[in-house]
Parts: C-alpha cells; structure tokens; sequence
C-alpha cells in the first residue's frame, strides 16, 4: 500500500457515500492543487476495491475517484492531517476516537464531526463522544440538506459549521472555498448537532406516511409538526431555538422528509409498505442513522419530560409494538391543541 510522504491538510475518516463524497469536496478545491486526500475505510477489502477501481462502487456509484484521493485502511496515515472529518456511523465513533487517541494527533489538528446521531446510553452528541476519548482536541461539527449522491455529482448545495472556538469556524470554513458547496457558520454546536440527528427520526415518519399513500396534504403536516417536535426537544436538550430555523433544521428536516433518496425515507416508507425493520436492515448497505437516534431520542425525551408525540409513535413502530396505520391512527386521535403551544 502507498504510503504517504507528506502531511496531508485534510483527511477524511469513513469510506460510505457520504465520507466519499466529502472527499471528493476536498480534491476538487481550486487551491487544493494536486494534494493527497487520505480516504480511511475500516474493510481492507472494500479499500482495496475502491484503489483498484478508482470508485465507490458499494456506497456511491457512478462517481470515479480523481487520483489525489487515496483510498486507505491505515488510520495513521490520516492521523496526520490538520483537519480531519470524521465520516464513521455514530456506532462506531468511539472506538474510531479511540483509536485516534492510541495513535495521538497534532495539539493543532482541528477534528470535524460530520456524523449524524446520539449516543444512547447517555445522550451524548457526537462531539462529546469525540472529546470524551480525545480530551483537550479542537473540534467542530459539520451538518445541514446533504444528500451524498448529489454533493458527489457537483450539484450545488450549502452546509453550516458549528464549534464553540470562534478562531475555528473560518478555518474549517474555508476548506470549501471554491467549491459548489457553500458552508455558513454558527456557534451553537449543539443545536446544529441536534438537528441534523433529530430530522432522521422525522424522516422516517414520512416515509411511513408515504408508504401508506396518505398524500401531500398529510406529508407536509408530519414536516412541519417534526419541525415543531424537534425544537421542543432540541432547546431542551441544550441548542438554540433559532438554529432549528436554519440548514442544519428546517433546511435538512426537508431535504431527508422529502426525497426518496433519504435512507431515513426509504426505511420508513418500506416500513409503511409493510416490511419489517428486519428484512429492510438485512438489505442495506448503508446505516440509516434514524434507527438508533429514534431510541436515544425517546429516552433523552423521557428524562427530560419533553413531548414528542411523533417520536414516540416510530419508537412503537421500530420495536414492532404498532402497525403503521395504528401509530397514524394514534397521532390524528391526540387531544386537540393550539399549534402556538410549541
């Protein structure tokens, strides 16, 4: 395997659709020259498909691979770089970070989170997961209406950063300069994180929705009342009302409600088609992280005492307690209510 002999500036960590496509963000860069974009995958064999290949056959087809990315299985050589995007499903951060720690990285490498989800057992956002095993790093996360496919293909799209470290957000910001990819910045990190984990769950109560046939007219209820659910839950959990309004809420609670290549979509509609969690799981080649966010969600709602009527009724779905025209039924039968009481 080719090894590198210089110090990359950025290195992305995570070789599915969406690390993939960041990747190839970063070699397409105007002031990115003829740099080595170090791609980390955790299957040798999957790496060593995508070096010979030059494409991500299994995650994101039809998309080739210029040469300045190179596909590895070696995460030191990553390790290195001054910014790196961390692209693993949220299962599998914490032995990632952990292994990042073992390794060890520059005091001034600047970690981006870009995995959506939250930790169940504790409720911890991904960047605390990260600052958890690697204590003292500088971080900032990464989220908004991606759809890997499209951001692959050079389709115009935009973003927003988050960190606390002001002196972070310009930085990480300006890896995207001249590219179709437009980043905006925010310093509520949490609220960002929030959003883009919570609209998962949403996306799959349309999709369910959409299984069933139920229309636009009912579609675009469950977004807005999602919208609704998801400030509820995200200012108590920590962000702030207004980022729910911005890229990271509204703009990818629409873009994963909306569009059939949402994998959140896909499970919920295929779930109101009548397939069970199960037989769609065993199917996929991908995480649709709504899965395990909807659990974390329920149960950082219970500690909380936030309601979250929409969450609640995929929890039931997803543990196969309802069918999905009683979990619809149940959401219409609610006790009547003023839409100002948000």
């Amino acid at each position: 395997m080719k090894t590198l002999s210089i110090i990359p500036e950025v290195s992305v960590i995570g070789a599915g659709g969406w690390g993939t496509a960041l990747a190839l963000l970063m070699a397409r860069r105007t002031k990115a020259g003829h740099a080595v974009i170090p791609l980390w995958g955790h299957d040798p064999a999957h790496v060593a498909a995508m070096q010979s290949s030059r494409a991500n056959e299994k995650y994101l087809q039809g998309v080739a691979l210029p040469e300045t990315i190179q596909p590895t299985a070696s995460l030191a050589e990553c390790a290195g770089a001054k910014v790196i995007l961390l692209v693993v499903p949220s299962k599998h951060l914490a032995k990632v970070a952990r292994q990042l720690a073992g390794i060890g990285i520059g005091k001034e490498t600047i970690l981006v989170s870009c995995t959506k989800g939250i930790e169940r057992e504790r409720g911890l956002l991904m960047s605390e997961v990260i600052a958890e095993h690697l204590p003292g790093s500088t971080s900032a996360v990464l989220s908004g209406p991606n759809l890997a496919g499209e951001i692959a293909r050079g389709i115009p799209a935009a973003c927003v950063i988050g960190s606390a470290i002001p002196e972070v957000l310009p930085q990480v910001q300006q890896l995207f300069e001249g590219t179709k990819f437009r980043p905006y910045t925010s310093s509520d990190a949490r609220g960002v994180q929030l959003g883009g984990a919570l609209k998962n769950i949403f996306a799959i109560a349309a999709g369910v929705s959409d299984g069933l046939g139920l229309g636009e007219n009912a579609r675009a209820g469950i977004v807005t009342r999602s919208l609704a659910e998801m400030t509820r839950l995200g200012v108590a959990m920590g962000g702030e009302r207004e980022t729910f309004r911005g890229l990271s809420g509204i703009g990818d609670l629409m873009v994963t409600c909306f569009s059939s290549s949402s994998r959140n979509h896909q499970v919920g509609f295929r779930i109101g088609r009548g397939e069970s969690l199960g037989m769609i799981r065993d199917s996929m080649t991908m995480v649709a992280e709504g899965v395990p966010t909807t659990a974390s969600a329920y149960d950082c709602a219970r500690r909380l005492g936030v309601e979250t009527p929409i969450i609640d009724q995929i929890k039931a779905l997803l543990d196969e307690e309802k069918s999905p025209a009683q979990a619809m039924k149940d959401l219409l039968s609610r006790q009547l209510r003023s839409e100002e009481e948000v």
